[in-house]
């Protein structure tokens, strides 16, 4: 079945792996900037009486808005199967990232079950493992009778089976909103760092719930992986760094950072990598037994999310926000909305969040079908060295010796678990490793 892109050609690889990297060092850095906004207060001479903004819960919903944004691309990428690729050659360059009509057709067709094992591994975008895994993938799919549409072969995620892509949906809410109660009490390069952790619980819930199989050597990379995290937790305690809103008011003064309030983010940052994980696991499940374009599944994991974080916004800004405790607090929506639309500088950031978030998403896929996926971990490196860096030039954290030793820790073990590196010693070499994180990953932030 023939299909075209759009994006991207070779000589636009560049481009997109720039714009990835943009995207996604804006995603951290203009959370934190708000984070950073004084929103009540801010005249008090005392800089540990100024409010700054903390609302977690709205900036997760922000972050769903960014996702539902790329069924924007879904419909450009539509119209331009239906109208202009009929008018390019077979033999146009261009690459897609929708499919072409006709292969629409054969994927909105339940019970095409003759689809060569090609192109059930191509349609099935989502595969995490390479070579040996996505044959193996292929062949465990064409005998599956328990796929989520009840038949053999791989089916349509559609009609109610899209609705379980809210399970997923429902763990990102969890995890990114404990990111975003982390980040407060974090610097912006010390959060990224500690979404390292990732690694760790994918590959043990991979073990798991997926029955994939962990050589010695990527074992050892998660006992480093936890290191490099503890190490970074263990920098960010002995010297962490002062707030520093933007508009601090008379004197100037950062306001004191409590120690323990940075270990119990850093916690917070590591224990919501575990509904990552979850979130990773799930997703993982269902593609391997239905077909559907990655970027769809953002789309609709954005739009059941926004709905779930709303209506769970409006549940506890009854049950918490109203009463006396709880006003003018994190679930207090009435409040949140108030500084959401009156500071020019927050709503200035969330619309930027939102546009970034999508961009991310759009890019991120693009740059993993065109290059491949030790590629994408390179680039996640360069973009938690990016914020680092940012950050240092903004003075939103200083320079710690400790934290770059965590630094090179994390992704020495990172990269030694993806096999984009050779293990040390020759006994815990392998022929071929099989990834744990996709090929073609699921952006979200």
């Amino acid at each position: 079945m023939a299909s075209s892109r759009i994006v991207p050609v070779r000589a636009a690889i560049p481009l997109l792996v720039a714009m990835m990297l943009l995207t996604g060092v804006c995603n951290t850095l203009l959370t934190k900037y708000q984070d950073n906004e004084c929103v009540r207060d801010c005249d008090n001479p005392d800089p540990n009486k100024r409010h700054l903004f903390e609302q977690p819960v709205i900036q997760t919903l922000q972050m769903f808005v960014g996702e539902m944004g790329c069924w924007l691309v879904v419909a450009v990428m539509s119209l331009y199967s239906r109208y202009v690729s009929k008018t390019k050659p077979s033999s146009s360059s261009y690459q897609a990232v929708s499919t072409s009509d006709d292969n629409a057709t054969a994927v909105e067709d339940e019970e095409d079950d003759d689809r060569t094992a090609a192109d059930n591994a191509s349609i099935r975008s989502h595969t995490a493992l390479t070579g040996r895994r996505r044959a193996r993938s292929s062949s465990a799919c064409s005998k599956d009778t328990n796929t989520l549409g009840g038949g053999g072969g791989s089916q349509v995620l559609r009609g109610w089976r899209v609705l379980l892509l809210s399970l997923p949906a429902i763990c990102d809410i969890l995890g990114t909103t404990l990111m975003n109660a982390g980040l407060p009490l974090v610097a912006a390069s010390i959060y990224q760092m500690t979404r390292g952790a990732l690694v760790l619980f994918v590959g043990l819930f991979s073990v798991v719930f997926l029955r994939r199989r962990l050589h010695l050597f990527q074992w050892l990379s998660l006992v480093g992986v936890v290191a490099g995290v503890a190490v970074v937790g263990l920098a960010g305690y002995i010297q962490p760094d002062k707030k520093n809103a933007a508009d601090p008011g008379p004197g100037g003064e950062p306001v004191a950072v409590d120690p323990l309030g940075v270990l119990i983010g850093v916690l917070m940052i590591a224990g919501a990598q575990i509904f990552t994980a979850t979130q990773f696991v799930l997703e993982e499940w269902i593609l391997e037994r239905s077909a559907i374009e990655p970027i769809r599944v953002v789309g609709w994991e954005g739009l059941f999310g926004f709905s779930v974080t709303l209506l769970g916004m409006i549940v506890l800004h009854l049950a918490i926000g109203r009463t006396p405790a709880g006003h003018k607090g994190i679930f207090d929506m009435v409040e949140g909305w108030r500084q959401f639309w009156t500071y020019r500088p927050i709503f200035v950031s969330s619309v930027l969040i939102m546009i970034s978030i999508g961009g991310f998403n759009f890019f991120g896929l693009s740059v993993t079908r065109s290059v491949s996926a030790t590629s994408r971990s390179t680039i996640d490196t360069c973009r938690t060295l990016f914020i680092w860096i940012v950050s240092l030039g903004l003075g939103w954290e200083t320079f710690k010796w400790l934290q770059v030793a965590g630094f090179v820790l994390l992704v020495y073990f990172t990269f030694l678990f993806n096999g984009i590196v050779q293990p040390p010693f020759a006994f815990l070499k392998v022929r071929e490793v099989e990834e744990l994180l996709p090929e073609e990953p699921i952006e979200h932030n």
